[in-house]
């Protein structure tokens, strides 16, 4: 349990067990939240070990105003912007980076954030409140080719034209600024229902994405954190969704594969390409038990890669 008891980190023990740490070494927590991984990391490291945390909402970096920590420093910054934020530590180099994409507990429990249709509150959905267009802002100018791209794209919902058609013909009536009242509009577009799961799941997730840009986020930061990895340097990332793990998937997969060249190039075999990175492991999923304590853990899956 993490310091909001509101919140448990997902794969705690199994991501910090993948980062295998050093105790002198130097870490990046690209995604703090409420702090459960930076400080089980911080438990690890002697005092020469050093741990730099992101992240791009502004309660989350409140929250982590209470750790203090002479090697820990907490940066506002989205990971997109890793090497950027590294470069401002000092850091040109580190033996592990871990990613834990997605929403947090606390957004979504969090009725004013607008992340969740279980509350009627302002339709914002920023992870970070200092700027940037609002879902509301955004459904009140979109086409209706735009809200259909990115509810199908983002959300693989079968039913994003007939949404979309009724979002823009709503709006003429009056401002579509509530959860309730997008999440109603999408109800009454969905024609079938998925067992358990409410019509609107799919198009929130689908409008947080695109508002969060949290795809492209991810594209730009595994590069970054590839950069700065030493060799033998850790790359940890929990995805919660298909899409996140599809990038993380291909990206570790890519670098782990060298690059392929014309063949009979007149090359020695110490010049050919060789891989960045080597698969560490299976993909890891939560146990049974974690689920059962933790039901928003059962679709988190977690990927590693080692520098060479």
């Amino acid at each position: 349990m993490t310091a909001s008891s509101a919140h448990v980190t997902v794969l705690l023990e199994e991501a910090v067990e993948a980062l295998a740490i050093k105790a002198d070494g130097t870490y990046v927590d690209a995604t703090f939240g409420r702090g459960g991984h930076s400080r089980r990391i911080l438990s690890c490291l002697n005092e020469q070990g050093r741990l730099v945390a992101l992240d791009r909402d502004p309660q989350a970096i409140a929250a982590g105003e209470a750790l203090a920590d002479s090697r820990f420093q907490l940066v506002h910054r989205a990971f997109g912007e890793l090497a950027e934020a590294a470069g401002e530590a000092g850091i040109s180099g580190v033996d592990g980076v871990l990613f834990d994409v997605g929403v947090s507990s606390p957004q979504i429990d969090d009725g004013e954030r607008g992340f969740s249709f279980r509350y009627d509150a302002p339709l914002d959905m920023r992870m970070d409140t200092t700027q940037g267009e609002t879902a509301a802002e955004w459904l009140a100018r979109a086409e209706v080719r735009d809200i259909t791209e990115v509810i199908k794209n983002y959300g693989e919902e079968r039913f994003a034209f007939q949404i979309a058609k009724k979002v823009v013909a709503a709006r003429l009536e009056q401002p579509i600024v509530t959860t309730g009242q997008f999440a109603a509009l999408v109800r009454e577009a969905v024609r079938t229902r998925e067992p358990g799961q409410d019509p609107a799941t799919r198009s929130f997730q689908a409008l947080r994405i695109h508002i969060n840009q949290e795809l492209r986020q991810l594209e730009v930061a595994l590069p970054q954190a590839l950069g700065l990895l030493k060799p033998g340097g850790r790359l940890v990332v929990i995805s919660f969704h298909s899409l996140e793990d599809r990038i993380v998937k291909n990206f570790m997969r890519a670098q782990s594969t060298p690059d392929t060249l014309p063949k009979n190039l007149p090359l020695r075999a110490d010049q050919l390409p060789k891989p960045k990175l080597r698969l560490v492991g299976k993909v890891i999923k939560p146990t049974a038990a974690e689920v059962e304590a933790n039901p928003r853990a059962r679709s988190a899956a977690m990927r590693v890669a080692e520098k060479l």
